[in-house]
């Protein structure tokens, strides 16, 4: 069955992040395609996330669904202008790509291209709002297309510290829904009761809410996030546990498939984010009971 028809019968969804490579050598992405096909729903393709140069999702899209695994691509709006992203998205669908999720962009600055031009020349909203024309059948200077794509829309959050923040943000997002997003990625979940408390407002949106889980690869990482983003809410509890296990990266995985094992009685799906330890995936899912 496929993304669409899980998120339309209300089944629940298990995403998998993989970035394409900083290069042409496919040969891991493709190692950790196949570990994990037939086990997940379908693998999300960031494109250039945090502002660093990789093959374009596009790219790793069309190499998913030639593995057989189904593939969403980020569309972002900091480095291509309107002309350019309805282009790639046109190119999306006849290559077979069918899922997009609408992301927030990185600063350049923060990237490995610091010195790269943002164009910027939409917002999130308008690009939400360029699909779906697109797939009424025009472009965004009103001309008719040869041909109308079709696609399964999805959008952000970003983190919030708190209350005020969340309610901006959850505004942001119903805008996003109104212009077509049909499913929301939340931020990392790392605090199961927080998230549990703020998820009644969440589902108020009225689409398929899909929380991301990331996989804590050290101590050293989880106490960088606790302290660098207040949004984040890690527990000292959780730190606690990650210093005391005798297997620190184990505990990682094994606090991940908790994670999703959990939120599997919460929410329509997650998405699984390990940041380059995509080989560790099978593992979350077995603990996960995936």
């Amino acid at each position: 069955m496929s993304f669409q028809k899980r998120l339309q019968a209300h089944e629940f969804v298990v995403l998998a992040e993989m970035h394409t490579p900083k290069g042409v050598n496919i040969s891991r992405l493709m190692t950790d395609a196949r570990r994990i096909k037939g086990r997940i729903d379908a693998v999300v393709i960031p494109d250039m996330d945090n502002g660093i140069m990789r093959m374009s999702a596009i790219a790793g899209g069309v190499l998913m669904q030639q593995q057989g695994v189904e593939a969403i691509i980020h569309t972002y709006c900091r480095d291509r202008n309107r002309m350019a992203l309805q282009g790639d998205i046109l190119a999306a669908h006849v290559l077979g790509i069918q899922n997009l999720i609408v992301a927030h962009s990185e600063e350049m600055s923060q990237g490995d291209h610091s010195d790269a031009k943002t164009v910027a020349d939409l917002d999130e909203i308008g690009l939400l709002g360029a699909i779906r024309q697109l797939q009424a059948g025009r472009d965004m200077a009103g001309f008719d297309l040869d041909g109308i794509p079709g696609f399964t829309v999805g959008c952000t959050m970003a983190p919030c510290a708190d209350a005020a923040e969340l309610e901006e943000e959850l505004a942001a997002a119903a805008k996003k829904v109104e212009a077509g997003a049909m499913f929301v990625i939340t931020p990392p979940v790392f605090d199961l009761g927080h998230f549990a408390a703020l998820l009644p407002k969440i589902k108020k949106l009225g689409v398929p809410i899909i929380p991301t889980v990331f996989l804590l690869k050290s101590l050293a990482i989880a106490q960088y996030i606790a302290n660098s983003e207040p949004g984040a809410h890690i527990s000292d509890e959780l730190i606690r546990r990650i210093r005391k296990s005798s297997d620190r990266e184990q505990e990682g995985i094994q606090i991940a498939g908790e994670t999703v094992a959990a939120l599997k009685t919460m929410t329509e799906g997650v998405m699984i984010q390990t940041l380059g330890w995509e080989h560790k995936l099978p593992a979350i899912l077995d603990i996960a009971g995936i």
